[in-house]
């Protein structure tokens, strides 16, 4: 990516820098601006690191441009950026800034990483290095399957619809994992089109409910007309773990991405006053939120226990 094209990744932020010799960090996200986590965890970084350093944002844009070329250029662009402005720390988002940036270019390196958002595990990355730390995500899994049951009674097969991406592939895999301990069969459909994943929506009525994975990665999403069109098909229970999922889902353990922003710019002011990478644990997300759409859940007459309904949020 060389010229405009490399331009339009960056962006730099003053967060108010009182002091000339100003902290430098830089910020990659593995997403682009727009898609509702990366916007999440963007937004509890800027909050959480104030007028600590002067922020230069960097965007590898892989859900939208997913083939490896295209992944491996922006690792490269990014490297250049870090490369030549040696910042006191970077904050990275997401699975694969962690695979193509770090793991390749950065391991046990004189700059301190900061990683968040990287699904489940860190064991494929070899983390920790001397020089990163960060934050796992973790989704509610075995909790959304004691609160489904609760909904719906005993559970003997789920359907997974999701795109097609590491980052789904990964969340299919724990829910495999924990199904299996449970004796639930779950089929799936990890899509790269708008019209499969209506397709497999439909094919999902016939499970006993119906799990929700994002669908970041599908170019053609039209919010309004899956609305529209899963409206009819509406009749098993569907769960998610992605807040901007809600408006094609009834229920709801969300995952917050705020937290890892928030914590990510906390780590960072650490290491920015002196502590080590290596010296702060990896740790996974803790917050959850539980939301429902009223809306699907009634189109589907299915009613919810008072002991969910009254910790529930409802989806606007």
């Amino acid at each position: 990516m060389t010229g405009s094209g490399f331009c339009t990744r960056v962006l730099v932020i003053l967060l108010s820098a009182t002091t000339v010799e100003a902290a430098k960090c830089v910020y990659v996200s593995s997403y682009h601006q727009g898609y509702a986590w990366s916007d999440g965890v963007e937004r509890g970084l800027l909050e959480t690191l104030g007028d600590k350093c002067e922020i230069t944002i960097f965007n590898m844009d892989t859900k939208r441009n997913k083939d490896e070329a295209s992944i491996q250029r922006a690792a490269l662009d990014a490297k250049k950026l870090i490369d030549a402005m040696q910042p006191d720390v970077v904050i990275a988002s997401d699975d694969n800034a962690s695979k193509y940036l770090i793991v390749p270019y950065y391991k046990d390196a004189d700059i301190p990483f900061v990683f968040c958002g990287v699904n489940w595990t860190v064991e494929q990355y070899g983390f920790p290095f001397s020089n990163v730390t960060g934050m796992i995500e973790v989704a509610a899994i075995e909790p959304m399957f004691d609160k489904v049951a609760a909904i719906v009674g005993e559970v003997d097969h789920a359907f997974y619809i999701g795109a097609n991406t590491l980052t789904e592939w990964k969340n299919l895999r724990r829910f495999e994992l924990s199904g299996k301990t449970r004796q639930i069969e779950i089929s799936s459909q990890l899509v790269g089109t708008m019209a499969d994943w209506l397709a497999a929506y439909e094919e999902a009525q016939l499970a006993d409910f119906v799990i929700i994975g994002s669908y970041a990665g599908i170019t053609d999403w039209d919010s309004e007309a899956v609305a529209r069109a899963i409206a009819p098909l509406s009749k098993r229970l569907s769960a998610t773990n992605h807040g901007w999922m809600m408006p094609y889902t009834m229920f709801g353990m969300t995952k917050v991405p705020e937290e890892h922003g928030e914590w990510a710019g906390k780590v960072a002011i650490e290491i920015l006053n002196g502590t080590a990478a290596a010296a702060i644990p990896i740790i996974p997300n803790r917050n959850f939120n539980i939301i429902v759409n009223n809306s699907l859940l009634d189109r589907a007459q299915i009613k919810l226990p008072e002991f969910i309904r009254l910790k529930a949020q409802a989806f606007n």
